[in-house]
C-alpha cells in the first residue's frame, strides 16, 4: 500500500509539488523513496491523490499527479467534545484512535471536575496528521482551541446533539438506540470525575440528549472511542 503525505495547501490546478521538508525526509531516509515510486498526496480536506516521485535534488523531493484530483466524500460527520485527561497521554491515545475510527471535529472541553485545564494544541495536531496517514484518510479532523462547558453548549451546534454521563438520576437512552444513520452528530464526553449534575441539567435545558454508551463505567479516552466507534458502525 502507498505511503501517504501531507500537503495542507495542494494546488489542485498544479500537477507538479514539492514535499514539504519533513514529508521529503521521511520519503527520502526513513522510506528510502526513489524517482519513480509511486505515493498518495493528501491536503486532509477530502483529498487522496495517487502521485510520483518525479525527481529528488538534495533533499527537495519533488512530486507529480497520476491522476485528477476528486474530493472524497465523507460518509458522516462528528464533532467529539471531550475533556482532556489528566495524564495527557490517554488523550494522545484517544485523538489518535479517533481519528483512525473516523471523527470531523474535536473540541477540548473545560468542565467543572476538569483536572487538566490546557492542552498544547501543536502537539495535538501532529497526532491527528500521523492517525490520518496510517489509516489512509483523506480527512483531517479539525482541531479546536479549549472551550469552557457552558461556551460549547450554548453555541449552536449542528445535527444531533448528545451529552454521554454515568448519572442514573438521569434518564439516559442508549446512543446505538437515539442515533439515524448519516446524520451529524455531536458528542459530549466528559472527565475522570464524569459532568456535575448542574452540568448535565444545562446541556439538556440546552437542547442536548441524555445518553449512555452501555452497561460499563469507562474511562474519558475508553468512552470517547466507543462513542467514535459506534457512530462509525452504525454508518457502514
Amino acid at each position: 500500500m502507498d505511503a501517504i503525505f501531507y500537503l495542507p495547501d495542494i494546488d489542485l490546478e498544479n500537477k507538479e509539488h514539492i514535499l514539504p521538508q519533513e514529508e521529503a525526509k521521511h520519503a527520502i531516509r526513513v522510506l528510502r523513496m526513489r524517482e519513480g515510486d509511486s505515493l498518495l498526496l493528501t491536503n486532509g480536506k477530502g483529498y487522496l491523490i495517487k502521485s510520483r516521485i518525479n525527481s529528488i535534488e538534495g533533499k527537495k523531493c519533488i512530486v507529480t499527479f497520476d491522476e485528477a484530483p476528486e474530493k472524497r466524500k465523507q460518509p458522516y460527520k462528528l464533532h467529539m467534545a471531550i475533556a482532556p485527561t489528566k495524564n495527557i497521554n490517554r488523550y494522545k491515545w484517544l485523538l489518535e484512535k479517533a481519528t483512525e475510527i473516523g471523527v470531523s471535529t474535536i473540541t477540548p472541553i473545560l468542565t467543572s471536575h476538569s483536572e487538566r485545564r490546557n492542552v498544547n494544541l501543536a502537539r495535538l495536531e501532529k497526532i491527528l496528521v500521523a492517525a490520518m496517514k496510517q489509516s489512509q484518510k483523506a480527512y483531517l479532523p479539525i482541531l479546536v482551541e479549549m472551550t469552557m462547558f457552558n461556551e460549547f453548549v450554548t453555541k449552536e451546534q449542528k445535527g444531533l446533539l448528545y451529552l454521554a454521563h454515568c448519572d442514573t438520576e438521569f434518564s439516559r437512552e442508549s446512543l446505538v438506540a437515539s442515533y439515524e444513520k448519516g446524520k451529524e452528530a455531536t458528542i459530549m464526553i466528559g472527565p475522570e470525575g464524569d459532568f456535575s449534575k448542574e452540568e448535565i441539567q444545562y446541556a439538556i435545558n440546552k437542547g442536548f440528549q441524555s445518553i449512555h454508551l452501555g452497561n460499563s463505567r469507562l474511562r474519558t479516552e475508553t468512552a470517547a472511542v466507543v462513542a467514535c466507534s459506534s457512530i462509525y458502525q452504525l454508518n457502514f
